[in-house]
């Protein structure tokens, strides 16, 4: 009887072999850049704090923009001023 366990070929990444049916396997390394998201944060946070600028005259979409990009911007300021994990 043939067994049931399936033997994936390995990729060779440069640091560690993964599975075949890795999801870096089809485009290598799969760091998260801080740095980055850091800055596509604040982007998002001027983005939604410019919003609250136009031609609407109610103003609990201007609350809710704001209370969104407070959270965000409490998020960003704790990633970034916490001690790394790694």
């Amino acid at each position: 009887m043939a067994s049931t366990e399936v033997d994936h070929p390995s990729v060779d990444t440069g640091w560690v072999r993964e599975p075949a049916d890795a999801p870096s396997a089809r485009f290598g390394w799969h760091g998260f850049g801080r740095k980055t998201a850091a800055i596509a944060g604040w982007v998002v946070v001027i983005a939604l704090l410019g919003m609250t600028i136009g031609n609407h005259t109610g103003k609990v979409e201007d609350v809710f923009l704001v209370c969104i990009a407070i959270g965000l911007a409490f998020v960003l300021l704790k990633n970034t001023l916490a001690p790394s994990r790694r």
